[in-house]
């Protein structure tokens, strides 16, 4: 039985929600919006009337920006 191999195939972006966010960054829901706002933080996108998520390779850009500057 022939075995597929998956990163051949394309991923789908995946998107974050606020609980996996902040136990992912380790950040608050408040430092995270004051950062948005300030231009330091990736930005929301909207996925309904009242839902938001952030795009995981967004977050890990984020991330690895913070360890090239040392603040990680």
């Amino acid at each position: 039985m022939p075995v597929s191999n998956s990163s051949s195939q394309p991923r789908s972006p995946k998107v974050l929600r606020m609980r996996a966010l902040t136990e992912r960054i380790g950040l608050s829901r408040s430092e995270i919006y004051r950062r948005i706002k300030a231009g330091t933080f990736p930005q929301t996108l909207s996925l309904g009337q009242r839902s938001v998520g952030w795009l995981e390779s967004d977050i890990d850009a984020w991330i690895d920006a913070l360890s090239q500057r040392g603040d990680a």
